[in-house]
């Protein structure tokens, strides 16, 4: 059974393109401002700023095959540098300052980089990385010994119209996640990331005069797919914010009047639990997306009732973003939605790969516009996932309803075996999660010698509780063989920047 969204469209133009085309329309609204009012581009400013960037990196020789690196928090200037480099023909990388100086290097050198742009803060660190990578040069937004400033490449002259194939050229390399593996490199095209900027705009449509607090970084898909993408091309007003803090947050949703959100779940159990936002007036939103991880339906409708407005979740990987999506007020609350338009999803045994019907839990697959060319430099990993009809393996375990519905039940490798039966750590995480003892948890598989693996929760606990008070309460909850039967006290959960738990971090803690 194959499920299907309605269908689409998609333009055949570039990603810049297609973007600028959009904001061309919304000429003195404010496209893009810092949280502090500083730095901000009008949308006729930002088509003239991306413009003569293009115009002065084509003239500098950067054009179809290159590659500008993006290392910086979510800054007023990001779309500048992003849509400038795809313009001239080249394609970006979008790289996490926080990750590590040999992570950072690797990525580089796999892409083969030839600039990377940097705020003043992360210049030292750029030029270490350009010592060691084929980097030629590392630009700055604003000034910075060492560092050419990125304003000095703006030229005077047309937009660069290179030759591009925008179904087969580059726009863009994102990482996935890597929270149980190495992260790769995802390759995008011009037409998966108009699809992905165009699904967003349809299955969460804003609507005039909406203020958009961007907070998931744009160095991932889901801020700058969903986010930063689809904002400029509904004409939507941004507003950046270069790190999570949650009185910060909150204050921004104030003072600018944000309407609509883009969180992960950890940012809705904040909205829906913390004191901190009986102090703030959050009556502006309209609505909340939540993405990155999964959200659960109480907390969702913690969220609905305590903020009033709307909240849904979408579904998608770094290589799929946007295939489901929630309803603004969710018919079905524990599932992620309907495909969304263009959008095909299939589920199959994991084993014999028989496609299966309705209610039966199998791998979930993926086929749309908005789904990746395949891994940079890894053909044997695209082979492992994109099979040759064009379906993704996603490695998400789920099933469907009688209605398109899809319901993921969690990913395939994090499945914990015990005694031969299969263990969901996010199930057991929600049960954890109830406990009011309980702010924060996650759940591995740790080997055992007897029963191959067995369940251990990480707490962090809101107040003190015993291990045997914690494992008595999920063992009268759940069935015999999915009880956990070690829990550690930790004082936060390593997860991702979009809200996932790293499981990986967790197994290779040393045993307490």
């Amino acid at each position: 059974m194959i499920v299907t969204g309605p269908p689409v469209e998609i333009p055949d133009t570039t990603l810049t393109a297609f973007v600028l085309e959009r904001a061309r329309r919304h000429g003195d609204a404010v496209a893009i401002v810092d949280v502090d009012h500083g730095g901000g581009h009008t949308y006729a400013e930002l088509v003239t700023a991306v413009r003569r960037a293009a115009a002065g990196l084509s003239a500098r020789g950067f054009g179809k095959g290159d590659v500008l690196a993006v290392l910086a928090p979510n800054v007023p200037d990001y779309p500048v540098v992003v849509h400038a480099a795809v313009a001239a023909g080249g394609a970006v990388v979008v790289l996490n300052p926080l990750d590590t100086a040999d992570d950072l290097a690797g990525r580089l050198t796999e892409a083969g980089a030839r600039l990377v742009v940097t705020v003043p803060a992360e210049v030292d660190k750029a030029l270490e990385l350009a010592r060691r990578t084929p980097v030629e040069e590392v630009l700055v937004l604003g000034e910075a010994a060492g560092a050419t400033p990125f304003a000095a490449l703006a030229v005077d002259g047309p937009l660069p119209e290179p030759e591009v194939d925008p179904a087969e050229d580059t726009a863009a390399l994102l990482h996935s996640s890597g929270s149980t593996g190495h992260p790769k490199a995802v390759v995008l095209t011009h037409r998966n990331m108009i699809a992905k900027a165009l699904l967003t705009s349809l299955v969460a449509p804003h609507g005039e005069g909406a203020r958009v607090l961007a907070v998931p970084p744009f160095h991932h898909a889901f801020g700058l797919t969903m986010m930063m993408n689809a904002g400029l091309v509904q004409g939507s007003t941004m507003v950046t914010m270069r790190r999570f803090d949650p009185e910060a947050f909150l204050k921004a949703i104030q003072d600018h009047r944000i309407t609509h959100l883009y969180i992960v779940p950890t940012m809705a159990v904040l909205l829906a639990r913390s004191p901190l936002v009986d102090r703030y007036d959050l009556s502006s939103l309209r609505s909340i997306v939540s993405g990155g991880a999964a959200l659960d339906p109480a907390i969702a409708e913690l969220v609905r009732r305590r903020v009033g407005c709307d909240i849904a979740q979408g579904y998608g990987l770094t290589e799929s973003m946007v295939s489901f999506m929630q309803d603004r007020v969710p018919a079905v609350p524990a599932s992620v939605g309907r495909p969304a338009p263009g959008v095909e999803c299939k589920v199959v045994d994991v084993d014999t790969r028989e496609e299966l019907g309705p209610h039966r839990d199998g791998e979930v697959l993926i086929r749309g516009p908005q789904v990746m060319k395949g891994y940079l430099g890894a053909e044997e990993a695209t082979r492992a996932v994109l099979e040759p009809d064009g379906f993704l393996r996603t490695g998400d375990l789920g099933h469907v309803d009688d209605d398109g519905e899809l319901f993921l039940v969690d990913r395939i490798k994090e499945l914990i075996k015990y005694n031969g039966q299969q263990v969901s750590p996010v199930e057991l995480e929600a049960v954890l999660l109830s406990h009011p003892k309980v702010a924060d948890a996650a759940v591995v598989g740790v080997p055992d010698e007897e029963a191959g693996e067995v369940p251990k929760g990480f707490v962090v606990a809101r107040e003190p509780v015993t291990p045997e008070e914690l494992m008595a309460f999920v063992a009268g909850r759940v069935a015999p063989y999915q009880k956990i039967r070690r829990i550690e006290f930790v004082d936060r959960i390593p997860r991702t920047p979009v809200g996932k738990v790293e499981r990986r971090t967790l197994k290779e803690r040393p045993a307490a």
